[in-house]
């Protein structure tokens, strides 16, 4: 395998964002980038490199191994579609928390509670597929492959704003919105990719919902369906952990645990 050949494959395996392959025989050099992972990652290292490479007296050709559609406006698609299954998760977890007390009544209603919410995440998830796909074209990819991750990623949302709100109540609404808005927007990847976020943001990127759904849309949009275990395994954690807890609230409550005393002013 030629140098630029490995190169391409590194970075279709998403190990790497981008390769310079320097030519000893002549003056021009192959810089590779994959835009499908982020536009501006894509278009700062051809600035950099472009810059560096002349100050040396030396040409670079870009080439793009795994291009961003092209009604994928900054490659931001992925993000905004992640972001809404996150969104439409916390949101009917937080109606159905609220819509008959602000803690799970017992165990039966909690497990009703979640049920409701895989329903919601398998019709979300479908939705979005098929506006990003058929209807808008701004991802390529299988519809299939983005309905399974939009239903997952809206249920590991959902069923971890129930769990917070079975343990903190009303307050476990509040928290979700921070992890999953406050925390997870930001170093989710969208318009700034992971290398180009500051230290703090792209350590707990990848742990959070929305970094490992925009991390997995991508690759499964641009890059062969490849690197996707990480993110999978993050937002499946995600989803046990909210059921676990969710029911274990519900049991709690059910075996008649007194209430927190509401202090009035």
């Amino acid at each position: 395998m030629t140098g630029e050949a490995s190169a391409q494959k590194q970075i279709m395996d998403r190990e790497i964002d981008g390769a310079l392959v320097v030519n000893p025989a002549g003056q021009a050099d192959t810089l590779l980038v994959a835009s499908g992972g982020g536009t501006l990652l894509a278009t700062t290292l051809q600035s950099l490199v472009t810059e560096v490479e002349a100050a040396d007296g030396r040409q670079v050709r870009t080439v793009d191994v795994a291009p961003a559609a092209g009604q994928d406006f900054d490659g931001l698609s992925p993000f905004y579609l992640v972001v809404g299954w996150c969104v439409g998760g916390y949101l009917c977890a937080s109606i159905l928390a609220i819509s008959a007390g602000a803690r799970p009544a017992d165990p039966r209603r909690a497990a009703i509670r979640l049920i409701v919410m895989a329903l919601v995440a398998i019709v979300g998830g479908l939705g979005g597929a098929v506006v990003v796909g058929p209807v808008l074209d701004a991802l390529p990819g299988s519809v299939t492959a983005l309905w399974a991750l939009g239903a997952l990623v809206t249920f590991a949302v959902g069923a971890a704003t129930l769990a917070l709100q079975g343990v903190f109540g009303i307050v476990g609404i509040g928290l979700a919105i921070l992890l999953v808005v406050i925390a997870g927007n930001p170093s989710a990847g969208g318009a700034f990719p992971p290398p180009m976020l500051p230290p703090f943001w792209e350590a707990i990127g990848p742990a959070l919902p929305s970094g490992a759904g925009v991390w997995a849309a991508r690759s499964i949009a641009y890059f062969d369906d490849n690197a996707l275990t990480g993110a999978l395994l993050v937002l499946s954690a995600w989803a046990l952990a909210g059921i676990v807890i969710t029911m274990a609230a519900g049991l709690r409550h059910g075996r008649g645990e007194p209430e927190p005393p509401v202090r009035t002013p």
